[in-house]
Order: structure tokens, then C-alpha cells, then sequence
């Protein structure tokens, strides 16, 4: 037999199954419309100075998600204004934001809150202040333009009716607001920081400034909510000198990791997992595992990170590699609608294929039964016999040249019988 006949079924298969692979692929390629596009490998954080606790917070992010193949490229800023900036103009993925300095137009969603960022009054040991009014007239460093503490501490001064003409404001960040607090050049530091943040730790050890024991904090609370209201614990900066000499209540904004609506999702947990990992221990003003937290957010919480928070990373990235996970989940996407396909085409499949190979032989059968019926006419001149013959003939060549399946090889055994059989009683005539 001729290797062109022997290829013979696998033709006749594909002509069979020819119209099922183009739907199969084309339900393949709609689905593909729905599959988000996979994750970046580089993406870019704004932060704050490079002095400042965001910055080092972003080196410990890109630490982490380099363990996963994923490049996190760090900007510095003046502060959450400039971070805000910089996500509208698309020109980071990512942002620290301070609680409280948000744009309420922007399209932005809070992955959740990382910790409380305490607002340090530090005021010269001799001045007797209570009040935020208790401060008109004095020198007030209220940090740098565009930077959060700026921000919050415009907010609290005009709610108590100082301004630039009742008071001296200073834009000097932390770091130069401590030095002039030092050389007598202010007399009092507004800054938004973390408790680890040095300047804060030198301050608090300093013994010519003291931290304002402010009051009427619920009323802060209730008139900007983004705050809340902290405990700085007796003793807690230093035990054996009792240092602070008694708990300060202060008010505190959370810092914030912030993206746009369309960040992706794959990413997303992946930032949660590195935020979980780093800010998860016990600090200053909070127990182990209060942060990352969706509450005291500056932004909507994305949908995501609400379902991490409720019950943890999805299925596979708890227990496989991040690309891997990745991979197979965009492919699930896929997979689920083709299946809807392939099942009932696998039921359907089976006997078109054997109709198209049965229709073959009943037509041979019919053209035999032509002949046949052809043959019982009387007479029959030697031209009609010889041109019976022909068509017998044609009838077993076509047969011949059909390699069917082997599960159907005993009805093409049987009709190549029955020719003879007509053959026989043809040449009887």
C-alpha cells in the first residue's frame, strides 16, 4: 500500500474534526481578551527623602520582591504631595502617602494602611503650652512644602485660627526643624514620622525640648477622621531612665501604599505579602500584627487587598512560586471557557466521524445497488456488460484507495465481497 493512502484516515480526521479545531481556537482567542496582561517585571515606588523612613520602607520592598524576580526602582520626593503628583502623571506604579493628603478626585486605592505615623509636637522646655491656640506668636517649623507633615499641620494650625500674621511658620523638615529647636532658632516642630525615625529618638532624648502633651484630641479625631488618637507609653523610648516620665497622648495619620485603580492584581498580593512581612512586628503604638491593616486608609481599599486581608493570598500563591502561580492562573482563565467547548464537541465529535465514514460506504453500497439492479435488465448487449464492468471497476479502485480506521475495516471487507459478488454474476450474462 502506498504511504499516500496510509495517511489516508488522518485526512479524513481532520476534515471531520477541521471545523471543531477553528472553534476551539477561536473560543481560545476570546477568551485570551479576558486574560489581564501578566505582571510587569520592573515598577516604580515614590517615597519621601532619602533620609526619610519611606525610603528605607522602599528598600526593604524592593528587597523582598527581588526574592520573586521583580525589579522595584525607588524615587525619591519632597513628600506625599509630590507622590500624588507623580501617580496622576503615571510616572510611578506605587506610592507612600500619608493619611490625610490625599486628592479625593484621584482614581487612587489604598493596598491598606502600614502603620501609625504619630505627629510629634516638640516644644522648648520652657514654654507652658496645653492648646494648639497656646502657640500664636511663636516660631512653629510646620515642614517643607509639599511634604505631609506641611500638610497636617496647616490643617490643625487654621483650625485654631493661626496663621502666618499670629505666627512665625517655618518650612524646615524634620531633620533641619530639630537643629533649629537645638540652636534656639524655633520654638516649636510639628513633624509627621514614624517612632524609629532618628530625628524623633534624638528629640526625645534631648532634655531642652519636650513632646506637647495635647489636648482635646477626640476633637481632632472627629473633625479630620483620617486621624486617630495614640499612646506613647510611660517609659517606652528609654526603661531604666523612665523615658518618656508619663504616657503622651498624640494624634497620628497611617502611612499608606497607594496605586492606581489599574495596578495589577498579581502584583498587588505580591506588595501585600512583602508589607505583611515588614510591618507585621510589634512597635511604638501598635501589637505584633495590627499592620498592615485595611482600616485608616487614605484611599477606597482595593478589592483585592480587601480579599487578602479576609483570607490570605490566593490558593496557588500559597504554595507555589509567584510566576508559576501567575502563569497557571491567566490560564485558568482560558481554560475554563474552552472546556465549556471541548465537552460538548468530545460528545458530538465521535459520530460525525463515524457518519462521514459510514456515508462513504452507503454511497458505494448505492452505487453497487445500481449496477445490481442494472444487471437483472434482460437483454443486456456486450457494450452495457462491458460498460458495467467499468463501473465495477471504478467502484472497487475507490474502495481500494480508502484506508479507513480499523474499526470499520469489516464493512469495507464486506462491500469489497459484494462487488465480487456482482462481479461474478455480471460476467454470468
Amino acid at each position: 500500500m502506498s504511504k499516500s493512502n496510509s495517511k489516508k484516515p488522518y485526512k479524513e480526521l481532520l476534515v471531520t474534526l477541521g471545523p471543531a479545531i477553528l472553534l476551539i481556537i477561536a473560543g481560545f482567542w476570546v477568551a485570551y481578551q479576558f486574560v489581564s496582561p501578566p505582571p510587569p517585571k520592573k515598577i516604580v515606588i515614590t517615597t519621601g527623602s532619602s533620609t526619610g523612613t519611606y525610603y528605607k520602607l522602599a528598600q526593604q520592598y524592593q528587597a523582598e520582591l527581588a526574592k520573586e524576580g521583580i525589579e522595584l526602582e525607588i524615587l525619591t520626593s519632597s513628600g506625599s504631595k509630590e507622590n500624588i503628583s507623580r501617580l496622576l502623571k503615571a510616572q510611578a506604579d506605587i506610592a507612600f502617602i500619608q493619611g490625610g493628603t490625599g486628592n479625593n478626585e484621584a482614581t487612587f486605592q489604598s493596598l491598606g494602611s502600614l502603620y501609625y505615623e504619630p505627629l510629634w509636637i516638640f516644644i522648648k522646655k520652657d514654654i507652658i503650652a496645653e492648646k494648639l491656640t497656646d502657640l500664636s506668636g511663636l516660631r512653629i517649623a510646620i515642614g517643607k512644602e509639599g511634604s505631609g507633615t506641611r500638610v497636617l499641620a496647616t490643617e490643625l494650625l487654621r483650625l485654631n485660627h493661626i496663621d502666618p500674621l499670629s505666627a512665625k511658620l517655618l518650612p524646615l523638615p524634620a531633620s533641619d526643624a530639630a537643629t533649629a529647636l537645638a540652636q534656639d532658632q524655633c520654638d516649636v516642630a510639628l513633624m509627621v514620622a514614624s517612632g524609629d525615625s532618628e530625628t524623633v529618638q534624638k528629640l526625645l532624648h534631648n532634655d531642652k525640648v519636650k513632646l506637647l502633651q495635647l489636648s482635646r484630641l477626640d476633637a481632632y479625631t472627629r473633625l479630620l477622621p483620617y486621624l486617630s488618637k495614640i499612646t506613647l507609653p510611660e517609659g517606652i523610648a528609654d526603661l531604666e531612665n523612665n523615658f518618656p516620665p508619663q504616657s503622651v497622648n498624640l494624634l497620628s495619620p497611617t502611612a499608606n501604599l497607594v496605586v492606581n485603580e489599574d495596578f495589577n492584581s498579581a502584583l498587588i498580593v505580591l506588595l501585600l505579602r512583602a508589607a505583611d512581612s515588614i510591618h507585621h512586628k510589634t512597635s511604638l503604638f501598635s501589637a505584633a500584627d495590627a499592620f498592615p491593616s485595611e482600616q485608616f486608609t487614605a484611599f477606597p481599599i482595593n478589592e483585592v487587598a480587601q480579599r487578602f486581608y479576609k483570607v490570605g493570598p490566593p490558593f496557588l500563591m500559597r504554595y507555589l512560586p509567584f510566576w508559576p502561580a501567575v502563569f497557571i492562573d491567566r490560564m485558568i482563565v482560558m481554560i475554563i471557557p474552552l472546556l465549556a467547548l471541548l465537552i460538548p464537541l468530545g460528545k458530538i465529535m465521535p459520530p460525525l466521524y463515524r457518519w462521514r465514514i459510514r456515508s462513504k460506504i452507503y454511497r458505494w453500497y448505492n452505487d453497487l445497488q445500481r449496477v445490481d439492479d442494472a444487471i437483472h435488465q434482460h437483454p443486456l448487449s456486450a457494450e452495457q456488460i462491458n460498460n458495467l464492468n467499468q463501473d465495477l471497476k471504478k467502484i472497487e479502485n475507490e474502495v481500494n484507495k480508502v484506508k479507513t480506521p480499523l474499526s470499520y475495516a469489516d464493512q469495507v471487507y464486506n462491500l469489497l465481497l459484494h462487488i465480487d459478488l456482482v462481479k461474478k454474476k455480471l460476467n454470468t450474462k
